[in-house]
């Protein structure tokens, strides 16, 4: 029986949320109207999910995740609004331990359930099994239960590539190479870990699809440029790709590497039918090998659920390229990276923390 924690100020979207959960019968959902009062319900219902609001009265979403993640962490999906601000407010709340983000219907909500109500299931569903690390605010947990005050709200710092007692053979040759990066949920934060080390001369080109909607990629690439020493922007127009540079695949859309005389571009392109999840990891690597022999490229397939990518850096690898896959340990949801392991396609697999060095050593820097 997973227990479900719906935290909403709305009367109407506690009850649709009731609506769409009462055919399920391993799913047991109780009520808060607002933070205040989901935090004094988390000892009582002890919840598997939390999905949680971010506006409301009293204590918002934002101070009621920052407080679950310290007092009784547990997997949070938030409902965000499509506009750039709910765009901003829920890269924050994952950068602050929640695992997921459902788009809350606009509008006259009853009329979109149909839509709206299998994503939310699935949603928490996922949100069920996924990992969070124990060692995320271990320090401020450990303090509340020594009767120490709670801090100021926060946001998640990236982790640092640290040491390990191995290191990947550098590809031969330092140019024209090509990174390519797969993630969707929990992807945020697993970027923020992979980017954030990375030197400003890094010498490769890196173009990430990220699953999102198109409201929120131009925020991710925002933040992620305030965060690293790379330059990041998201690709609305074709773009060439140059060294230092990080390119964000546009929400709801593809990605495509292409060859124009200039040299390579990243290309934007309306989504592909035959593809489940946008942007398309599987489509991206797949137009990339049409143009880039597979030696000069590297894979990196980040947490997220289902299988995209899995099968496209499998023939990367295959044809000679170099391939990272994110450890069970690390991921949210060990769904893509776990197929891509499975398939024998990974060539290593690295705890999210480890994956920048591994990036590093590919490229022969210290």
């Amino acid at each position: 029986m997973i227990r479900l924690l719906a935290v909403d100020d709305s009367a109407l979207m506690r009850r649709l949320i009731g609506e769409v959960f009462a055919d399920e019968a391993d799913v047991e959902v109780s009520y808060a109207r607002n933070g205040l009062e989901a935090l004094a319900m988390l000892a009582e219902v002890a919840p598997h999910v939390v999905t949680l609001d971010i506006n409301m009265p009293q204590m918002d979403g934002l101070a009621c995740l920052d407080r679950i993640m310290i007092e009784r962490p547990c997997p949070v999906v938030m409902f965000s609004a499509l506009t750039e601000a709910g765009a901003r407010e829920t890269l924050e709340a994952l950068s602050l331990g929640a695992v997921d983000f459902v788009l809350k219907p606009g509008g006259a909500v009853s009329l979109k359930l149909d839509e709206f109500g299998p994503l939310l299931v699935d949603k928490v569903r996922q949100a069920s099994t996924a990992r969070l690390a124990s060692s995320h605010r271990l320090a401020e947990r450990v303090r509340l239960r020594s009767g120490g005050a709670l801090p100021a709200p926060r946001k998640r710092v990236a982790a640092s590539a640290g040491s390990r007692p191995q290191r990947l053979a550098a590809i031969e040759g330092g140019a024209d190479k090509l990174v390519l990066v797969g993630c969707s949920t929990g992807g945020p934060p697993a970027l923020d870990a992979l980017l954030a080390p990375l030197p400003a001369d890094f010498p490769w080109p890196i173009v990430v699809a990220q699953h999102m909607p198109a409201s929120f990629t131009g925020s991710l690439a925002s933040r992620l440029d305030r965060l690293c020493n790379l330059s990041v922007s998201e690709v609305v127009r074709p773009t060439p790709l140059e060294p230092g540079a990080v390119h964000i695949a546009r929400g709801d859309a593809d990605l495509i590497i292409s060859r124009r005389a200039g040299g390579l571009v990243a290309l934007p392109a309306p989504s592909g039918g035959a593809f489940r999840w946008h942007p398309s990891v599987d489509r991206m690597v797949d137009s990339a090998l049409d143009h880039i022999e597979a030696a000069r490229l590297v894979g990196i397939l980040l947490t997220g659920m289902g299988n995209d990518g899995a099968a496209a850096m499998t023939r990367l690898r295959q044809g000679g390229g170099r391939t990272i896959a994110e450890a069970e340990e690390t991921a949210v949801v060990w769904g893509m990276p776990g197929e891509l392991v499975k398939a024998g396609g990974a060539e290593a697999v690295l705890p999210i923390d480890r994956v920048a060095r591994g990036l590093l050593d590919l490229a022969g820097r210290p």
